[in-house]
Protein backbone atom coordinates (compact mmCIF):
# COMPACT_ATOMS: atom_id res chain seq x y z
CA UNK A 1 0.00 0.00 0.00
CA UNK A 2 2.80 2.02 0.96
CA UNK A 3 4.68 1.90 -2.63
CA UNK A 4 1.47 2.34 -4.22
CA UNK A 5 1.07 5.65 -2.42
CA UNK A 6 4.56 7.11 -3.32
CA UNK A 7 3.86 5.75 -7.08
CA UNK A 8 0.99 8.17 -6.68
CA UNK A 9 1.94 11.14 -4.83
CA UNK A 10 2.69 14.62 -6.18
CA UNK A 11 6.61 16.41 -6.68
CA UNK A 12 5.78 18.32 -3.77
CA UNK A 13 4.72 16.07 -1.09
CA UNK A 14 7.62 13.68 -2.43
CA UNK A 15 9.77 16.44 -1.34
CA UNK A 16 7.65 16.98 2.09
CA UNK A 17 8.05 13.15 2.71
CA UNK A 18 11.60 12.69 2.08
CA UNK A 19 12.46 16.04 3.96
CA UNK A 20 11.22 14.49 6.99
CA UNK A 21 12.19 11.34 6.50
CA UNK A 22 16.02 11.68 6.03
CA UNK A 23 15.74 14.53 9.71
CA UNK A 24 13.66 11.91 11.77
CA UNK A 25 16.00 8.85 10.45
CA UNK A 26 19.09 10.38 9.79
CA UNK A 27 19.60 14.09 11.38
CA UNK A 28 19.69 15.21 7.67
CA UNK A 29 18.21 18.46 5.75
CA UNK A 30 18.27 17.27 2.21
CA UNK A 31 18.84 18.33 -0.99
CA UNK A 32 16.23 19.20 -3.95
CA UNK A 33 15.92 15.57 -5.44
CA UNK A 34 17.29 15.64 -9.38
CA UNK A 35 14.17 14.85 -10.94
CA UNK A 36 12.29 18.06 -8.63
CA UNK A 37 10.06 19.78 -11.49
CA UNK A 38 11.55 23.64 -12.91
CA UNK A 39 8.58 25.01 -11.69
CA UNK A 40 9.59 24.39 -8.15
CA UNK A 41 13.18 25.26 -8.67
CA UNK A 42 12.61 28.69 -10.26
CA UNK A 43 9.53 30.22 -8.76
CA UNK A 44 9.07 31.23 -5.30
CA UNK A 45 6.31 31.06 -2.76
CA UNK A 46 4.85 30.79 0.66
CA UNK A 47 4.24 26.89 1.20
CA UNK A 48 2.12 24.71 4.00
CA UNK A 49 3.10 21.79 5.00
CA UNK A 50 0.12 19.65 7.01
CA UNK A 51 0.73 15.88 8.27
CA UNK A 52 -2.03 13.48 9.50
CA UNK A 53 -2.46 10.19 10.75
CA UNK A 54 -5.99 9.08 10.14
CA UNK A 55 -7.97 12.11 10.50
CA UNK A 56 -6.18 13.83 12.74
CA UNK A 57 -3.67 16.59 12.66
CA UNK A 58 -0.16 15.79 13.12
CA UNK A 59 1.00 18.67 12.32
CA UNK A 60 1.16 21.81 10.49
CA UNK A 61 3.39 24.66 9.76
CA UNK A 62 4.20 26.62 6.83
CA UNK A 63 4.88 30.63 6.09
CA UNK A 64 2.48 33.08 4.25
CA UNK A 65 5.27 34.23 1.74
CA UNK A 66 8.61 33.08 0.74
CA UNK A 67 11.50 32.80 2.95
CA UNK A 68 13.44 30.36 0.95
CA UNK A 69 15.35 30.64 -2.52
CA UNK A 70 12.64 28.80 -4.49
CA UNK A 71 9.07 26.41 -3.35
CA UNK A 72 11.36 23.31 -2.93
CA UNK A 73 13.58 24.75 -0.32
CA UNK A 74 10.45 26.05 1.16
CA UNK A 75 9.08 23.12 1.13
CA UNK A 76 11.81 21.40 2.63
CA UNK A 77 11.93 23.36 5.69
CA UNK A 78 8.42 23.75 6.50
CA UNK A 79 8.12 20.19 6.82
CA UNK A 80 10.56 19.58 8.98
CA UNK A 81 9.32 22.20 10.83
CA UNK A 82 5.45 20.68 10.89
CA UNK A 83 6.78 16.92 11.68
CA UNK A 84 9.47 18.38 14.56
CA UNK A 85 8.34 22.08 16.15
CA UNK A 86 4.43 22.71 15.95
CA UNK A 87 3.82 23.80 19.27
CA UNK A 88 0.68 21.75 19.53
CA UNK A 89 2.14 17.92 19.09
CA UNK A 90 5.86 16.27 19.97
CA UNK A 91 7.96 15.68 17.60
CA UNK A 92 7.33 12.67 15.16
CA UNK A 93 8.92 9.50 15.85
CA UNK A 94 10.51 6.98 13.26
CA UNK A 95 7.64 4.21 14.14
CA UNK A 96 4.88 7.24 13.13
CA UNK A 97 6.37 7.83 9.62
CA UNK A 98 4.71 5.06 7.40
CA UNK A 99 1.46 6.26 8.49
CA UNK A 100 2.05 10.20 7.88
CA UNK A 101 -0.32 11.49 5.11
CA UNK A 102 1.10 14.40 3.85
CA UNK A 103 -0.66 18.16 2.07
CA UNK A 104 1.61 20.61 1.07
CA UNK A 105 -0.20 23.81 0.25
CA UNK A 106 1.30 26.29 -1.69
CA UNK A 107 0.01 29.71 -1.73
CA UNK A 108 -0.71 32.60 -4.30
CA UNK A 109 -0.19 36.33 -2.95
CA UNK A 110 -3.02 37.34 -0.40
CA UNK A 111 -4.82 40.23 -0.71
CA UNK A 112 -6.51 42.17 1.41
CA UNK A 113 -10.63 42.09 1.53
CA UNK A 114 -12.91 44.61 2.86
CA UNK A 115 -15.06 42.46 4.92
CA UNK A 116 -16.35 38.80 5.42
CA UNK A 117 -18.82 39.21 2.54
CA UNK A 118 -15.26 38.48 -0.22
CA UNK A 119 -14.45 35.39 1.77
CA UNK A 120 -15.37 31.54 1.10
CA UNK A 121 -13.77 29.25 2.96
CA UNK A 122 -13.50 26.52 0.33
CA UNK A 123 -12.40 28.83 -2.09
CA UNK A 124 -10.04 30.77 -0.23
CA UNK A 125 -7.91 30.80 3.59
CA UNK A 126 -7.80 33.67 5.54
CA UNK A 127 -5.36 36.14 7.29
CA UNK A 128 -6.65 37.69 9.91
CA UNK A 129 -4.54 40.82 11.31
CA UNK A 130 -4.63 42.68 14.19
CA UNK A 131 -1.98 44.46 15.24
CA UNK A 132 1.13 42.19 15.98
CA UNK A 133 -1.09 39.47 15.86
CA UNK A 134 -1.72 37.36 12.94
CA UNK A 135 -3.71 34.24 12.57
CA UNK A 136 -3.63 32.07 9.23
CA UNK A 137 -6.38 29.05 8.33
CA UNK A 138 -5.94 26.86 4.77
CA UNK A 139 -8.60 27.05 2.69
CA UNK A 140 -10.89 23.67 2.66
CA UNK A 141 -10.78 22.35 6.10
CA UNK A 142 -13.15 19.45 7.16
CA UNK A 143 -15.32 21.22 9.33
CA UNK A 144 -15.39 24.40 8.22
CA UNK A 145 -18.06 25.22 6.93
CA UNK A 146 -18.75 29.50 6.79
CA UNK A 147 -16.88 32.49 6.60
CA UNK A 148 -17.80 32.51 10.15
CA UNK A 149 -16.18 29.38 11.68
CA UNK A 150 -13.23 30.63 9.65
CA UNK A 151 -12.43 33.87 10.72
CA UNK A 152 -13.20 33.25 14.31
CA UNK A 153 -10.75 29.82 14.41
CA UNK A 154 -8.16 32.57 12.83
CA UNK A 155 -9.13 34.51 15.08
CA UNK A 156 -8.34 32.56 18.07
CA UNK A 157 -5.17 31.00 16.67
CA UNK A 158 -3.50 34.76 16.81
CA UNK A 159 -5.24 35.33 20.25
CA UNK A 160 -7.38 38.43 18.65
CA UNK A 161 -10.67 38.87 20.69
CA UNK A 162 -13.71 38.21 19.10
CA UNK A 163 -15.07 42.27 18.72
CA UNK A 164 -11.91 43.91 17.69
CA UNK A 165 -11.26 45.20 14.91
CA UNK A 166 -9.47 42.54 12.07
CA UNK A 167 -7.89 43.38 8.66
CA UNK A 168 -8.89 40.26 6.56
CA UNK A 169 -6.53 38.65 3.59
CA UNK A 170 -7.67 35.94 1.35
CA UNK A 171 -5.67 34.03 -0.79
CA UNK A 172 -5.85 30.39 -2.68
CA UNK A 173 -3.55 27.49 -2.67
CA UNK A 174 -2.69 24.95 -4.52
CA UNK A 175 -2.86 21.90 -2.45
CA UNK A 176 -1.06 18.81 -3.83
CA UNK A 177 -1.87 15.36 -2.08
Amino acid sequence: MAKRKRKQESAPVKIAREAIEAYICEGKIIEPPKDTPENLLSRQAGVFVSLKIGNMLRGCIGTMCPTQPNIALEIIRSAIQSATWDPRFPPVQPPELSDLVYSVDIMEEPEEVPDESHLNPKEYGVIVESGPCIGVLLPDLDGVDTVEQQVNIARRKAGIASGKPVKLYRFKVTRHR
